[in-house]
């Protein structure tokens, strides 16, 4: 097999009795057909795939810089969301200071109306209460002084064993009532 690869290969240096295959082999005629080839490849692809090539590359250059933009703009966009969403919460967070202090304000406003009702309930009970016992001091003033002028009658009919006159009578208490007061 190796022989066959040798014998298809081309060349076969014979040297002191040993075979050895050429891979290397520099022909000049290679070597300008190659370089011809190479500039009718170049000058195609120069006159019919170049300008296609090169929108391709600008197009895509395109879309790459409208991708950073895109991305720059959305970034931005994402930063003055997030102020306006910053600004909103401490927005919300003044109305909330705001609300509990006028919750505060109204709940002390409303315990100082309670507390003012209360002392005016217990001022009008404490005036009714003093009311009252005046008026309880009256009366049993009075059935004191109807008690000592009907003891002063029967005293002062004894005394005189007279029947005094309802004229006597009127003057006798009125004058003992007018001592007693004085005194009490």
């Amino acid at each position: 097999m190796y022989t066959e690869l040798l014998a298809s290969t081309g060349k076969v240096l014979a040297e002191q009795g040993k075979t050895y295959l050429s891979f290397v082999d520099i022909n000049p005629a290679t070597i300008v057909f190659t370089l011809i080839n190479t500039l009718i490849i170049f000058l195609l692809y120069r006159f019919f795939l170049h300008n296609k090539v090169m929108d391709i590359l600008d197009k895509r250059q395109q879309a790459i810089n409208a991708d950073f933009d895109a991305a720059e703009t959305a970034k931005k966009e994402a930063e003055q969301t997030k102020a306006e969403y910053t600004e909103k919460l401490q927005q919300s967070k003044e109305e909330a200071d705001q609300i509990i202090a006028a919750a505060t304000k109204r709940a002390a406003d409303k315990e100082a109306e309670i507390i003012a009702e209360a002392n005016a309930g217990a001022a009008r009970m404490k005036q009714q209460a003093q009311e009252s016992i005046e008026q309880e001091k009256r009366r049993a003033l009075n059935e004191v002084k109807d008690q000592i002028s009907e003891v002063v009658v029967l005293a002062a009919s004894k005394v005189c064993e007279r029947e005094i006159s309802e004229k006597d009578n009127a003057v006798l208490i009125e004058g003992f009532l007018a001592g007693v007061g004085k005194e009490g």
